[in-house]
């Protein structure tokens, strides 16, 4: 027969005794459920450095790049962190002039109002916002929220406080 095919005998007798012994990660492939098993307990969250860790501390020695090739062939994936927003785009446009002069109280209702824009992340949403506070005692005399921190698109008054 390898007459006939035109294989080396020693091509036989060498698939013959690699047949029998085990693959070069075939003791890794094993260690692919354990893998499985470290990404599902903390829900995704751990990349293979991680996991790589989380191993070693468990008594298995694997390498990293090993984890990362198994975790690819499983289709394993860690979560990425949202970047923290940073609204600074550099130098700023005009200023405002300082009109209350650091004079933050007022003699009579409605004569100094001030405001600020607050952000809130609500799920994976952004909320800014904006209330105008009365200086005369302190009370919340009208608020906006908005999806976008650009006041252009806001109105003065946007949602007044009912009673008084």
């Amino acid at each position: 027969m390898l007459q006939i095919l035109k294989i080396p005998r020693s091509s036989f007798y060498y698939h013959l005794q690699t047949k029998s012994v085990p693959g070069k990660h075939e003791d890794a492939k094993r260690q692919s459920r354990t893998i499985r098993t470290i990404y599902h307990q903390h829900k995704g969250r751990l990349g293979y450095r991680r996991i790589t860790l989380a191993m070693k501390n468990t008594g298995t020695c694997i390498n990293h790049k090993t984890v990362l090739k198994l975790m690819k062939q499983s289709g394993l994936r860690p979560l990425i962190r949202t970047r923290k927003y940073c609204s600074y785009k550099g130098k700023t446009g005009r200023v405002a002039p300082n009109v209350l002069k650091r004079a933050f109280h007022s003699q009579r209702p409605g004569q100094k109002w001030a405001t600020n824009v607050i952000e809130f992340k609500v799920k994976d949403q952004k909320l800014y916002l904006s209330p105008i506070i009365g200086l005369f005692n302190g009370e919340i005399v009208s608020y906006n929220l908005s999806q976008s921190p650009t006041s252009s698109r806001w109105p003065i008054c946007s949602k007044p406080r009912s009673g008084n």
